[in-house]
């Protein structure tokens, strides 16, 4: 169980990023809210200058989110290659006014403005649901996920999908390293296809017994097909605060969105 359930003093001594007035010090579920409310405005913004300023505020939120900004820009340059190539081909892609001609392809500047959009729409929404949820630990958001009355059982796979996740990719690997100790070569072949299929039905075999193993402990222990919280979640001033920012943030990139309807 996460420490905010269980010992909410702690996360005051973890260190200078996860102090006071920081991300992971607030309410797991006014986190996952405002991460969805942030997540929706965006995408209903089509003005690039709100888009930026989404992106800022987004931005923003790192230094407060406990999370290495190096590790984190990393992980965020990883998904952008996939938004280079949507900077490449949707201009050829729009008709509109044209900017350049490439081999008898036009490429219009609509075409780029749509590229564009969608790049920081990307960015700006990703960055803030890492600054706000993936700062979170599994247990915690499960728990949070539960008290906004989700689904219980998809919130139980969530809870079992990130706990045992590790264990499945560990027996991957023993069996993958089985194979090669057999003189297993994949390569583009029947006997490598064969040989493919027979580890994931293995894997789904493993699973199986695994799942059976651990449903039997829980059961020893009393589980009845629910997790039972020892302390609830509760609302503070500092997080009704940092609601009311984020909220306000959102609200002006509407008004940013909508100010030539409002002149």
């Amino acid at each position: 169980m996460s420490d905010r359930l269980t010992n909410p003093e702690k996360t005051l001594r973890i260190g200078p990023m996860m102090t006071m007035g920081h991300i992971p010090d607030l309410d797991p579920r006014m986190r996952i809210v405002l991460a969805a409310l942030f997540a929706v405005v965006v995408i209903s913004l089509s003005d690039l200058i709100a888009l930026c300023l989404a992106v800022l505020v987004a931005v923003t939120l790192l230094p407060l989110s406990g999370l290495p900004a190096k590790r984190t820009f990393k992980r965020m340059a990883a998904m952008d290659g996939f938004i280079i190539f949507t900077l490449i081909l949707l201009p050829f892609s729009v008709a509109g006014t044209p900017m350049f001609t490439f081999l008898g392809f036009d490429a219009s500047w609509e075409g780029l403005r749509q590229a564009v959009e969608i790049a920081l729409t990307a960015n700006a929404v990703i960055l803030a649901l890492m600054c706000l949820v993936g700062s979170m630990e599994p247990v915690t958001m499960g728990h949070a996920l539960h008290a906004l009355r989700m689904p219980e059982q998809l919130v139980q796979l969530l809870m079992f999908t990130t706990r045992y996740i590790e264990t499945l990719r560990e027996e991957y690997m023993r069996l993958r390293a089985a194979m090669k100790m057999r003189g297993f070569r994949p390569g583009t072949n029947w006997h490598t296809y064969r040989s493919f299929g027979y580890l994931v039905g293995m894997m789904l075999v493993r699973a199986l017994e695994r799942s059976e193993r651990v449903l039997g402990a829980m059961k020893c222990r009393g589980f009845m097909g629910r997790f039972v919280l020892l302390e609830q979640f509760r609302m503070t001033d500092r997080d009704w605060l940092f609601a009311a920012l984020m909220t306000a943030a959102s609200v002006f990139l509407l008004v940013v969105q909508f100010r030539h309807a409002f002149a």
